[in-house]
């Protein structure tokens, strides 16, 4: 977007900031000049209380209104106001914008290039990279994932753990906080019916608990074989390419019980991580993942 508007619309900037000024003096000027008041004024009364007057309004008020147009015009002369006039000292927003990333740039340009060259691990060790990675999840993730990244509402996953539906290495951190996420757990309830569900749950809990082999087990495990194993794996243990995440532990993301996870095969699940591409640059998204991958602590701000 160019700083100045274009001719067209610069000239009749010109004329109407002229126009307005020159109607504007001659109003002032109109007003406080002496002459005939035209004859007898009648002392009206409105309202009971409100008088009409025929004095004019004070002097100073006339040398006050002529000092800030006088201002004005000053302004107009060192600054943009006249269409595509840029001043006597050449301001610009936009210049003071570009003057501002290039400050910022010489003062932490060289350390931001190295967080981009440092590994998980090295950056992890460094306090005050901690501190500024922890600012910008509070600024960016809290909001849905807790300040200490412990997740809420049965929504937003826990973020401090080991466990990660969309893998945990630097890599897949990154692109998942990038690029988002879009997870899609169909509903089966439809296919399998009913007691379909109540023996899959009953089956998938079981196996997270780590006793999915007794004969009370054999309907849902065959349930189980047939309809998630493409996507969970045959011993659950999830699939991080497909958003997959493990059943064979002891994390549940829209809650553990038999209710809550009934609710999940029945009606499925839609999760969506939003994209934060276009909100932070590399630098940034590193630096998040980074404090995510050394278990998220929230450091000392005292």
């Amino acid at each position: 977007m160019a700083d100045m508007p274009s001719q067209f619309w610069a000239g009749w900037i010109v004329v109407i900031t002229v126009t307005s000024f020159l109607a504007l003096v001659w109003l002032i000027v109109d007003i406080y000049r002496d002459g005939d008041l035209g004859g007898e004024v009648k002392d009206e009364l409105w309202d009971e209380t409100l008088r009409e007057g025929a004095r004019p309004a004070p002097v100073w008020w006339f040398w006050f209104i002529l000092a800030l147009m006088a201002v004005s015009v000053v302004y107009v002369m060192l600054y943009p106001g006249l269409g595509a006039y840029r001043g006597a000292l050449r301001w610009s927003l936009g210049g003071q914008i570009t003057e501002r990333f290039a400050d910022y740039e010489t003062q932490f340009g060289a350390r931001r290039r190295r967080i981009l060259e440092l590994s998980f691990a090295e950056l992890a060790h460094d306090e005050e990279t901690m501190r500024s990675a922890w600012r910008v999840f509070n600024n960016h993730c809290t909001s849905c994932h807790g300040r200490d990244a412990g997740g809420q509402a049965q929504q937003f996953p826990d973020l401090s753990d080991a466990s990660w539906q969309w893998g945990g290495s630097e890599v897949q951190l990154s692109e998942t906080i990038r690029a988002g996420r879009q997870a899609a757990m169909p509903a089966w309830q439809a296919s399998i019916g009913e007691q379909g569900v109540r023996r899959l749950a009953d089956y998938v809990l079981a196996l997270a608990a780590g006793d999915d082999g007794s004969a009370a087990q054999a309907e849902g495990a065959g349930l189980f074989q047939q309809f998630c194993t493409a996507c969970h794996g045959a011993d659950g243990s999830g699939n991080p390419v497909l958003g997959a995440p493990a059943l064979n532990d002891a994390v549940w993301l829209y809650g553990g019980s038999r209710a809550d996870v009934m609710r999940s095969i029945a009606m499925g699940r839609n999760g969506v991580m939003p994209t934060f591409g276009g909100r932070l640059d590399e630098t940034q998204i590193r630096l998040v993942a980074a404090w995510l991958s050394a278990g998220a602590k929230v450091p000392d701000e005292r």
